[in-house]
């Protein structure tokens, strides 16, 4: 393993889980979100192509299992062309190093997500006094140390584009952290969103495990900037994706997507954003 990449100090494994955990849901024929333990990776690209990238590396200490999921839908010894992160949360970054060291591959990230994954400065602390649930309250339990991937990292291209994916463009949706993207591929209007918006409430353990479809914001006791979350909320609603991945919860499409979407965005002070917690009066730099 590269001696450069390491986690940091407080990453270990977080027993955390839902009914959907260790499923996978073909959400269309090159899309393919699978549930490692409370979060979503997502396949983009179809099994019979052989190509394909890997969009987010999931919770630490699951790399056997991602590898394993991925030889299932592609093939004994596939890998994919990339791996490209939503951001660098623990939970979406969790097994990215011997993801990478396995299959050689570059990682890419926005260039606001670097300091992250360079190992040169930690996310805010997770706010256990948020409005929420137990989820929120056991927050401080999760890592939010920098990891360094060393010279695997590179940036998303300035242009929009997404490497080895044409179809799709990257959307910088800040607000859960300063370099979060969103992914969104127009001719049939499928969006990775990311924890832009999640589809359970991710801060309630009865509804994370239960896995309960409902719209809401990024999850609360990790999400530093309302006001800026509420601005790519509304950006991703004027894109009226027709199918939307999101970063934790089930698949969300048509018609229930797009009603919950534009009532997301009318009551987005109600329903994603908490009466009070550290981060909700100001922004942390």
């Amino acid at each position: 393993m590269d001696k450069e990449m390491n986690y940091g100090r407080d990453y270990k494994f977080i027993p955390a889980t839902s009914v959907g955990s260790g499923v996978g849901i073909e959400v269309l024929p090159d899309l393919y979100c699978y549930t490692n333990q409370i979060v979503n990776i997502i396949f983009v690209g179809e099994p019979e192509a052989g190509e394909f990238v890997l969009v987010d590396a999931g919770m630490p200490h699951a790399a056997e299992e991602i590898i394993s999921e991925t030889e299932e839908r592609f093939g004994r010894n596939s890998r994919p062309k990339a791996i490209i992160l939503t951001h660098g949360h623990f939970d979406h970054v969790g097994s990215i190093i011997e993801l990478v060291d396995h299959w050689d591959v570059p990682v890419f990230a926005h260039e606001l997500e670097f300091p992250y994954l360079t190992g040169e400065k930690s996310y805010p602390e997770p706010d256990p006094s948020v409005e929420g649930g137990m989820v929120a309250k056991v927050s401080p339990l999760f890592p939010n140390e920098p990891i360094n991937i060393g010279n695997y990292l590179e940036k998303l291209p300035s242009d929009g584009s997404v490497p080895h994916l044409p179809d799709f463009r990257w959307i910088h949706t800040p607000g859960h952290t300063p370099g979060h993207v969103s992914f969104f591929r127009e001719k049939d209007r499928a969006l990775l969103a990311g924890d832009a918006f999640v589809t359970v409430k991710q801060d309630v353990l009865y509804k994370v495990i239960t896995q309960e479809l409902e719209i809401s914001g990024p999850p609360r006791y990790f999400t530093p900037d309302w006001k800026t979350a509420k601005e790519s909320v509304i950006t991703i609603e004027q894109l009226k994706p027709e199918v939307a991945v999101t970063g934790h919860g089930l698949p969300m499409s048509g018609e229930l997507l797009s009603e919950s979407l534009a009532k997301l965005v009318r009551e987005f002070d109600t329903i994603a954003m908490p009466r009070y917690g550290k981060y909700v009066d100001h922004e942390i730099q």
